[in-house]
């Protein structure tokens, strides 16, 4: 398997990755804690606020659905996708920079953070960088055979 192929699984698999989150967080919203849990964890003191908010974090799920489905379209179209797969790396980047605003290392160094975290501020820029990468290797490629 070459890498650009290589490249495109992984992207796929990451869009599936994603797709599988946003259905949990749009579907299951926060009364359940989407998919993740079968027991309720929040007590609801004000139906109103608490309904409004369940139906923004539904809404958030389902663009983060959205960018799953963006990520497998480019693993098969990724020459045409590359930018907005790279400025999607970068923003689910500057997204995993936003927990840390809460200031509690308890919480994003454990167990349940903790591995998001890390694909955040790691394996995303990772990404990018490979995305990057094989689009100048295709520059050279196509460079060298229009000159033949």
């Amino acid at each position: 398997m070459n890498k650009t192929n290589l490249l495109n699984v992984v992207v796929v698999i990451i869009g599936a990755a994603i797709i599988f989150l946003g259905l949990n967080i749009g579907l299951g919203g926060i009364k359940t804690l989407g998919w993740q849990s079968t027991r309720d964890f929040v007590a609801i003191t004000d139906a109103a606020t608490f309904h409004a908010q369940d139906s923004h974090i539904r809404f958030i799920g389902g663009v983060w659905f959205a960018v799953g489905a963006v990520f497998v379209i480019g693993g098969f179209a990724l020459r045409r996708l590359r930018p907005t797969l790279i400025i999607l790396s970068a923003m689910i980047t500057i997204a995993g920079l936003f927990r840390l605003s809460g200031l509690d290392t308890e919480v994003l160094f454990s167990a349940a953070i903790a591995p998001s975290l890390t694909f955040e501020l790691v394996g995303f820029p990772l990404l990018a960088w490979w995305l990057m990468a094989s689009g100048k290797r295709d520059t050279q490629i196509i460079k060298g055979v229009q000159s033949q």
